[in-house]
């Protein structure tokens, strides 16, 4: 059977324009993304503040409850929030440019088999398409979370961190409220780094990204599939009825995405702390000049030879924790926008 000369378009709704079914799916992830990542924001500060102090000959915090604690007493809500803005606008392109990604390389499997639009990738097609979006998201991404977490470590320096802030009972002291204020932003943030080593320094931490977000994603979303469709399967079974992917329920929707949360950083946590200490090695430990730049490999060892598996995992269980939820908003969210408003 010779495949078809075109592409796919949606199986739920042909008559749909690719450009319309594209632009849905980056509208649904977006909105998606920015929900998530207001919820989580404090949790991924904690996770990246727990990573940045692996290499430090003394801890300064001494866990994920210290750490969150300690942030909301010295530096108050803002404290909590700080470098919002960047995974604002991070999740957007992240999870517009992964679901998209998704649905078109999908599509392109289906297209390169000779599939009908209609039929259901298998777990092991969707594994291939998830893990191909990844790589592609990671490469914007990167710059993203490098503005992202060079801000979460702002108030670590030893620049700031050397000013007296005893907590007060409202928030941070009023020394560390006006250092705070006059902190760079995420544009003099980004325009620094531009600066200092032009734009391929926006991909610092490449790396590590690339490998987190292929094999993250792929676990990500065939993890959400296998747990759907097992659900779907199970009330088809049932009730009697025949039901596809597009038939999930918002609470199958929540529960699958859940159990994804858990997996994708389960999987490949070791790579998102190699990338964060590279990220925030600038700020915490700033290098001599002429002094190469940090490698993954390098860093990596650095890492196992400090704490051993325990710092390449430092942060994970907040992570894990906040991912749960996080995840099961995402697919909640957009499961239910693709189900109101089909491709």
């Amino acid at each position: 059977m010779a495949a078809p000369a075109t592409l796919p378009w949606d199986e739920t709704n042909p008559t749909t324009p690719p450009a319309m079914s594209a632009a849905k799916d980056i509208a649904f992830g977006s909105i998606a993304g920015i929900i998530s990542k207001v919820f989580e924001h404090p949790f991924d500060l904690t996770k990246v503040r727990l990573q940045s102090q692996v290499l430090d000959a003394t801890a300064r915090f001494n866990g994920p409850a210290d750490c969150l604690v300690r942030t909301w007493k010295n530096e108050g809500v803002r404290g909590l929030y700080r470098g919002l803005p960047a995974p604002i606008f991070g999740a957007m392109v992240e999870n517009a440019t992964l679901f998209l990604s998704y649905t078109q390389l999908q599509n392109a499997i289906r297209w390169i088999n000779a599939r009908p639009p209609s039929e259901d990738p298998t777990l092991p097609k969707l594994a291939l398409a998830s893990a191909g979006a990844g790589a592609i998201t990671s490469f914007v991404l990167t710059p993203v979370e490098l503005v992202k977490c060079k801000m979460q470590v702002q108030m670590l320096t030893p620049n700031v961190s050397s000013i007296s802030t005893s907590p007060t009972p409202f928030g941070p002291t009023g020394a560390a409220r006006i250092k705070a204020q006059t902190l760079p932003g995420p544009i003099s943030v980004l325009m620094s780094v531009i600066r200092n080593t032009g734009f391929r320094g926006l991909w610092l931490g490449q790396t590590g990204t690339l490998i987190r977000e292929t094999g993250g994603s792929s676990a990500w979303f065939t993890c959400k599939e296998f747990v759907g469709m097992q659900l779907i399967k199970r009330r088809a079974e049932a009730s009697g009825t025949q039901l596809t992917r597009k038939d999930i329920l918002p609470w199958e929707s929540a529960l699958s995405g859940a159990c994804a949360g858990a997996v994708f950083n389960l999987s490949l946590f070791p790579a998102d702390t190699v990338k964060s200490t590279i990220q925030t090695e600038g700020e915490l430990r700033p290098r001599g000049k002429g002094v190469p730049p940090p490698t993954f490999l390098g860093t990596a060892k650095a890492l196992y030879k400090a704490q051993g598996m325990r710092g390449l995992y430092a942060g994970c269980g907040i992570t894990v924790a906040r991912s749960i939820p996080s995840s099961a908003i995402i697919f909640l969210i957009y499961d239910g926008l693709s189900k109101r408003f089909p491709h």
